[in-house]
């Protein structure tokens, strides 16, 4: 586990390297320790590699290119050869088990600096090696961790001596006069980091809030959550050598001994059973019982679920709009909803809805069945909108608010996650609606919600 500060460099730095000395010590003692294992591979996860929202990057080819001339260096530049064959087989095993990764969208054939960094300070002391260069995703924290347990299994079945180098500052927000300033959540999240890759405790990766992550502005958390799937299932004995941040951005060192087989540091396997007992055991009121069964019955069977019998009357003599959201790992997974009515009941709204949200929002792929037992599911139930004059009328947690131009409207509903003024709220209904609010007029409406989770 390693930073990438480019002022590091001593090219790049010019004398300001010094101020992080005992990070530059680290990366010395970093690239000793990999001389000393002699792999014939590196895997190097990098924040700063092609990134998409939802599909790990694999760089293709068989060899790239890197200098620092951004950073006034161009001099300072390397060549990496490429381990083409393992590339290959991981991107056959992620596509075999339907998992979202390959070099499909290699766009950037050019060295980033999350990868130019570290190997700045490693080609000083080892150079007999392939590399293969891994970006991050928008996708859940368990996917970055599955990755890394496929990048193990690849490598282990190809017989290779092989190393993965997670790159990653941590928080950016650590001081006043930093180059982000200061969050309350920035010295909090490297305290908490340093303790969890220290102690190897990689469970815990699994479970830090994305709120939190983003407020902490962080860069490697995934980084480091690819690092730890790989190391499932095996000891480890952690060696943090070294964690600053001396100029308000958070930079650690840890090394990490593989040791034998440990059938109780299965922690993937461990959080999703706890995640699906989670679900299986709140199965909400009966607005979010039917939404689930809709969704069962369309993944299972591609057939629309007849409305049951014996539900409460409101939902079989009442109409409203209805919005259903589902949540994965703590993260959206399908979102769609009516701002009016469209069906002749609530629940035939909620089926409707239901089905679209699963299978049918542009943002998402579908939902395999595979990811119905970690589904978390909500149904809104929409009052009716009213007309206001100005975002004064608003309140975040209460209202929900529709913004409206023409004939383009855009909604968003109530007590969200990160959505903390009305400011942000109208922002994100306008641009949901492709609403230019600083050159179109914009009708403003808000709406209560009964939330049923």
């Amino acid at each position: 586990m390693v930073p990438h500060p480019p002022v590091a460099v001593r090219e790049i730095g010019k004398g300001e390297e010094k101020k992080i000395q005992t990070t530059i010590d680290g990366f010395r003692k970093a690239a000793a320790f990999i001389a000393q294992k002699k792999p014939e591979l590196i895997i190097l996860t990098s924040p700063h590699a092609v990134m998409y929202r939802d599909y790990f990057n694999v760089s293709g080819g068989h060899s790239a290119y890197g200098d620092f001339s951004r950073y006034g260096a161009s001099r300072v530049s390397m060549e990496v050869s490429y381990d083409h064959q393992f590339t290959y087989e991981l991107t056959h095993y992620c596509l075999a088990h339907h998992f979202p990764c390959g070099t499909l969208y290699d766009q950037e054939k050019y060295l980033d600096q999350g990868t130019m960094v570290p190997l700045y300070f490693l080609n000083q002391a080892y150079q007999d090696y392939q590399l293969v260069r891994i970006g991050l995703s928008g996708l859940p924290l368990v996917m970055h961790y599955q990755l890394g347990e496929y990048i193990a299994h690849v490598a282990e079945s190809l017989g290779r001596r092989w190393m993965v180098v997670a790159s990653g500052d941590l928080s950016h927000c650590q001081k006043a006069d930093g180059p982000y300033g200061f969050h309350p959540e920035g010295p909090e999240y490297d305290d908490r980091i340093m303790q969890t890759m220290g102690s190897g405790k990689f469970r815990e990766l699994l479970e830090y809030e994305e709120g939190f992550l983003e407020k902490a502005e962080e860069c490697g958390h995934r980084s480091f959550t690819i690092l730890a799937g790989a190391l499932d299932g095996r000891s480890v004995r952690p060696e943090v050598i070294s964690h600053e941040a001396t100029l308000g951005v958070g930079y650690g060192v840890v090394l990490y001994e593989i040791g034998k087989e440990d059938p109780s540091r299965h922690f993937l396997k461990e959080y999703l059973e706890e995640e699906a007992y989670k679900v299986s055991s709140h199965p909400g009121d009966a607005y979010v019982q039917l939404a689930r069964s809709a969704v069962q019955e369309w993944v299972n069977c591609q057939r629309v679920l007849k409305i049951p019998e014996n539900l409460p009357a409101e939902l079989c003599h009442q109409k409203s709009g209805v919005f259903v959201s589902i949540h994965e790992h703590g993260q959206l997974r399908g979102c769609i909803g009516t701002i009016s009515p469209t069906r002749p009941s609530i629940a035939s709204e909620i089926i409707h809805n239901a089905i679209s949200a699963c299978s049918r929002d542009p943002r998402f792929d579908p939902i395999r069945a595979e990811e119905l037992p970690y589904l978390s599911i909500s149904v809104d139930v929409l009052g009716t909108p009213e007309r206001i004059a100005s975002k004064d009328e608003l309140s975040v947690k209460k209202y929900g608010v529709i913004c409206s131009s023409g004939d383009r409207r855009g909604l968003l509903l109530p007590d969200l996650e990160g959505v903390d003024t009305p400011d942000q709220q109208i922002a994100i209904a306008c641009r949901k609606a492709g609403i230019d609010p600083e050159h179109d007029s914009v009708a403003l409406e808000r709406f209560e919600v009964v939330r049923h989770v």
